[in-house]
C-alpha cells in the first residue's frame, strides 16, 4: 500500500452508539491496513438533536416517544448491545438518565484538536456517556472528562464559559450538510473515499485502500 499520508474527517455526535461502534472499527481497520501512523483523524460535530433543550430531556421519555414503546427502545438496545460486543463495547444504556443538549460537547471537541487530544477527548466522552451514563450536556461533567483526557480542567472550564468555538462548530456543521450528510456516523478519507454508518472493518479497508491509491 501507497505510504500516502492519509485524512479522515468523522462526523458524528457523542450520543450516537453507532458512532461509538464505528469508531472502534475504524481503529481496527487502521491496524489491519497498518495505516495508524500515518492516519490524521478530525472529529467534526453533527447534532442528531440540535432542537434539543439546553438541559436535555429524560432519555426514557425521549426514547419511547421517538421509537414508539418500551418495546421498540429494547429492541434497538438489544441489537446495539450485541454489535458493540463485537467491536469491544459493553454498553451499559441503563446508567444513562438524559439525552443532553450536545452542542458543547461539540465546542469542547472544537476545543480539544487544537490541544492535540482530541481523539482521546472523543473517546472520553463516548465512554462517560454509555459505559458510566455521564451527563455530557452538563459543564461541570465535560470539564471532568476533559481533564481525564490529559486537558487543563480550568481552561476547559473558561473555554465553555465563553463564546469560543460557537462559530466554528456551526460552521463544521454547515460543511457536513453541503456534503449531504443526514446520519452520522459519516467517514471521509482524503476528501474522496467515504463511508456511511458503521461498516464492517473490511469495508473501512477498503476505503483506507481506495484513499490512499
Amino acid at each position: 500500500m501507497s505510504e500516502r499520508s492519509l485524512t479522515i474527517d468523522i462526523y458524528s455526535d457523542v450520543v450516537c452508539p453507532w458512532c461509538y461502534i464505528g469508531k472502534r472499527r475504524l481503529e481496527q481497520a487502521l491496524e489491519s491496513a497498518q495505516a495508524q501512523e500515518r492516519a490524521r483523524v478530525f472529529w467534526r460535530p453533527f447534532q442528531l438533536n440540535p432542537t434539543m433543550p439546553k438541559v436535555g430531556i429524560d432519555r426514557r421519555v425521549y426514547l419511547e416517544t421517538k421509537f414508539g414503546g418500551p418495546e421498540e427502545v429494547q429492541a434497538i438496545h438489544d441489537r446495539i448491545t450485541v454489535a458493540g460486543v463485537s467491536a469491544g463495547i459493553e454498553f451499559a444504556f441503563g446508567r444513562i438518565t438524559r439525552t443532553p443538549n450536545t452542542f458543547d460537547a461539540h465546542r469542547l471537541v472544537w476545543f480539544a484538536q487544537q490541544q492535540g487530544r482530541q481523539d482521546a477527548l472523543v473517546e472520553a466522552l463516548f465512554y462517560g456517556y454509555f459505559m458510566e451514563g455521564v451527563n455530557v450536556g452538563e459543564a461541570d461533567q465535560l470539564i471532568s472528562l476533559a481533564a481525564g483526557a490529559g486537558l487543563d480542567g480550568a481552561a476547559v472550564g473558561r473555554f465553555l464559559e465563553s463564546n469560543d468555538g460557537v462559530e466554528g462548530v456551526r460552521q463544521e456543521e454547515a460543511r457536513g450538510r453541503q456534503l449531504g450528510i443526514r446520519g452520522v456516523p459519516y467517514f471521509v478519507l482524503n476528501g474522496k473515499a467515504t463511508v456511511s454508518g458503521a461498516q464492517p472493518v473490511e469495508t473501512f479497508v477498503a476505503a483506507i485502500n481506495q484513499a490512499s491509491a
